[in-house]
């Protein structure tokens, strides 16, 4: 069984699995979003300003987001 890769940039973690060729262009400017924030939310001076950005509103877009992208990229597994 073959270890998963420990990539935290989304964007290099498409390119390694060459999804990033299949993606949309929404797609990828999702990622492109997404993807600061799970680097921001893993260090601490970083979170307090995160956290003032996030709205329930603005966070149940990217949740919402990212459970159709997920869903995409199971179906193309």
């Amino acid at each position: 069984m073959e270890v998963p890769l420990k990539i935290h940039p989304l964007s290099r973690l498409a390119e390694r699995t060459g999804l990033d060729k299949q993606l949309s262009e929404e797609q990828l400017a999702f990622i492109d979003k997404l993807e600061p924030l799970n680097i921001e939310a893993r260090y601490p001076s970083y979170k307090e300003r995160l956290m003032k950005s996030l709205t329930k509103e603005y966070c149940a877009e990217l949740l919402s987001q990212t459970k159709e992208l997920q869903l995409w990229i199971k179906n193309k597994l």
